[in-house]
């Protein structure tokens, strides 16, 4: 938990960690995890409201409300987009620019275009409104790998659609590392549901989830704001890669 108040709470969910159940006997969600916190209040007429929810591969910060009222007022700031939300983003290449803003629209591709991968996101100008900052944090190199630029990035969602930030930086030219959907072949996403992680996944991908980490969030109403680190995976892959740097690119 990062900070507890009495009606929400803010907290950090690690990669790996579903929101939701998606069916009975599923592992343990953060909904679990958060109905054992919240026993007490659930039992006493609140209940548990996730607001903003994190792909189970990402990870990072997320609100979480414990009665109806705090949902509302939580979840009308987020339809007014006054709760601000940054992402660290670790990719391959490197961007060209220091910043830069993608606004594509995006809508489920199987509804357009065939599709393999029914959760598949696709930019289309008949899809929902998406925005995204980026801004380049850093350029660098990875010693024994077959693609040897990387870039950490940080990524501001203007809007919440579903994937947009590993669309748009794909989109960009600049996939995210890991990511078996949008990085170089979907086919890998396919693979993976399959076989599991597997050497020629780690080949091509490099890390084993896409690293996409919420370290950032903001409450403009209240002038509330809180920070967390990367995690260790990611913190581990920039270390090893960071001892390589290298300058931008001329301009």
């Amino acid at each position: 938990m990062v900070e507890e108040f009495p009606e929400w709470l803010v907290i950090e969910k690690p990669a790996f960690m579903q929101v939701h159940p998606s069916k009975p006997g599923d592992e343990r969600t953060l909904w679990h995890h958060l109905s054992d916190l919240l026993a007490f209040e659930r039992v006493t007429g609140g209940g548990i409201s996730i607001i903003n929810r994190l792909d189970r591969e990402t990870s990072g910060l997320t609100l979480v409300a414990k009665t109806k009222a705090a949902a509302r007022n939580l979840c009308r700031q987020m339809e007014a987009r006054t709760i601000r939300k940054t992402y660290s983003a670790l990719v391959f290449g490197w961007p060209l620019e220091d910043a830069w803003e993608i606004e594509a629209p995006l809508l489920r591709q199987g509804l357009h275009h065939p599709s393999r991968i029914w959760l598949k996101q696709c930019i289309h100008p008949e899809g929902s409104p998406a925005r995204t900052s980026f801004r380049t944090l850093g350029r660098f190199t990875a010693p024994n790998a077959a693609t040897t630029r990387f870039a950490l990035l940080e990524a501001q969602p203007h809007t919440g659609r579903m994937h947009q930030i590993r669309v748009h930086a794909a989109a960009s030219g600049h996939p995210l590392i890991g990511d078996k959907i949008y990085g170089p072949d979907e086919g890998c996403y396919l693979e993976f549901i399959e076989t599991g992680w597997t050497p020629s996944l780690e080949s091509r991908l490099l890390l084993n989830r896409h690293a996409l980490h919420a370290g950032g969030l903001t409450l403009e109403e209240s002038g509330q704001t809180w920070h967390t680190s990367l995690p260790s995976d990611m913190e581990q892959f920039m270390g090893d890669s960071m001892k390589h740097t290298t300058p931008p690119p001329p301009r």
